[in-house]
Parts: C-alpha cells; structure tokens; sequence
C-alpha cells in the first residue's frame, strides 16, 4: 500500500479532504493531510482565496514541504483544486514520488516529470477552473514529458464534486471518482 500527502484546496483542511484520507486509510494506505494554513477552514472559496493571500504561497509552500521531509521518497503527491498545485511544486523536489494524484485541478510544469511517473487526473467537464483550451494543452505537455497519464472528465458536476459540503457535490461523480482512485493507487 502506499504512503500518501494529500494537500487540501483554497478553502483549507475541510471535513472532506479528512474524510477521503479516512477513506484512503480503509483501503490499507498511509496518509497525511497537513493542514498549510494552520487557520480554520472557510467556507467559500472567496475567503479561501483571501486567506491564501493574506499566508502566501511561499509560507503555503514551507509548511508542505516540512510535512513530507520525513515521508519516504516514494510518497504520492495528492491535492485537491489548489492542493494540485502544492503536490506539482513538490514533485521538483521528490522525483521518485510514485504517482502524482489531481482531484480537480491541473498543475505542473512537465518538466518535473519522469518518463513513466503515473498520474491520474478527475476533473469536472466543464471547470470553471480549467478552460478546455488549458487542460488540453496541459495533457498534451504531460503526454510528450512521458506521464503515464489517464484523465477523467466528469460531465455536470461543479469544481469540487467530491466534498459534499458545497454546492458542486455530485455523489455519483465522486463515488466513482474514489474507486478509481484505489484502483490507481492499488500497488503503488
């Protein structure tokens, strides 16, 4: 089984990134869900925006990597929408990570990437987040770096389709967003 950070989204260490670690954890996974802001959680993603401006990404960034210094090189990187990019930004520095895991948000300069690095994409179709036009670009970026990539698109649901404490919540998505995700994670 594997050993697994999973980063939190804009809004910040949410019942539902504890609850998909719990979940994770069930499945034989070892998983650590650091809170970056060190602040409760809000409620709308406005506030999480003002929050992330008033900690900045650097300190974000900081406490991320203090999270995973004792954590075997081989962890997967995880985030939800903003966590996607905290777990892009620490695949440059842990390039044997097993497999780099997006739940609702592109992120990653290819350049990080190895040949053969898995990585799974959900991503809601559409995202309000993610023009077409730049997740097609990402894809094709990752493809021609070597990921081994599988991209799954969602049609309906909105942003954050997995927490089922938002508005964008659609349960069919996220139960079938979660088994694909153990069965990515499966011998990892």
């Amino acid at each position: 089984m594997s050993q697994i950070a999973l980063f939190h989204s804009v809004y910040g260490l949410r019942p539902a990134v504890l609850a998909a670690a719990d979940r994770l954890r069930t499945a034989g996974h070892q998983v650590v869900t650091p809170d970056l802001y060190g602040e409760p959680a809000t409620d709308t993603a406005e506030a999480g925006f003002a929050l992330l401006d008033k900690i900045g990404k650097r300190t974000v960034l900081d406490r991320a990597r203090a999270a995973v210094a004792d954590l075997p090189p081989d962890t997967v990187l995880a985030g939800f929408s903003f966590g996607v990019w905290v777990a892009a930004e620490l695949l440059a520095e842990r390039p044997a990570a097993a497999a780099l895991l997006l739940l609702h948000g592109i992120a990653g300069p290819p350049e990080t990437v190895r040949p053969g690095l898995p990585v799974q994409l959900h991503l809601a179709d559409p995202d309000e987040y993610e023009p077409q036009d730049e997740v097609d670009a990402w894809q094709r970026a990752m493809t021609a770096a070597g990921a081994d990539l599988s991209v799954y698109r969602y049609p309906g649901p909105g942003h954050l389709f997995t927490d089922a404490d938002v508005p964008d919540h659609d349960p069919a998505a996220a139960e079938l967003t979660w088994e694909r995700v153990l069965a990515f994670l499966d011998g990892r």
